[in-house]
């Protein structure tokens, strides 16, 4: 047996078909502003004095959102939230400009003292990548197309 005449059925509620897309990714953060600081080196426009706030929200260039909730928040509505041990579920990476710009990205991040995860390397999907850790210990992808090769050169 199916339950697909429950999705009919929702559907006519809503007036037609469902197309659901997807528009904001969430972090949960411990420290928010530390949070905030770290993704406004990577070029996000997070609205100044949002430290103070329990929920922000920054648009996303292409479109969608990145939101950030402290834990307190989370809880408030969800009693049974704990925060996650071991692996991580999610990652985000930000596309460079080049394989320079991955490598001094890196450099500048983990020179104002976020966590170096991997060392900048040209992987071999034919990326120049490397990754950092956030102040709440997620991994941030930074990745370029790799270099060109120069006429001649292997």
């Amino acid at each position: 047996m199916t339950v697909s005449y429950k999705t009919a059925a929702a559907a006519r509620s809503y007036g037609g078909p469902m197309t659901p897309r997807l528009d904001a990714i969430s972090i949960i953060t411990a420290d928010l502003a530390a949070s905030l600081a770290f993704y406004r080196r990577l070029g996000l426009d997070i609205p100044a004095g949002a430290e103070s706030a329990p929920h922000v929200e920054a648009a996303l260039p292409g479109g969608g959102r990145l939101l950030w909730d402290t834990e307190e928040v989370i809880a408030s509505f969800d009693p049974g939230w704990r925060r996650p041990a071991g692996g991580e579920r999610l990652g985000l990476a930000f596309a460079c400009d080049g394989p320079q710009e991955v490598d001094a990205l890196y450099a500048e991040l983990t020179a104002a003292g976020y966590p170096g995860h991997l060392e900048p390397w040209d992987a071999v999907w034919g990326q120049r990548y490397a990754v950092v850790r956030d102040p709440d210990g997620c991994g941030v992808s930074l990745f370029a197309p790799a270099a060109a090769s120069s006429p001649g050169a292997k």
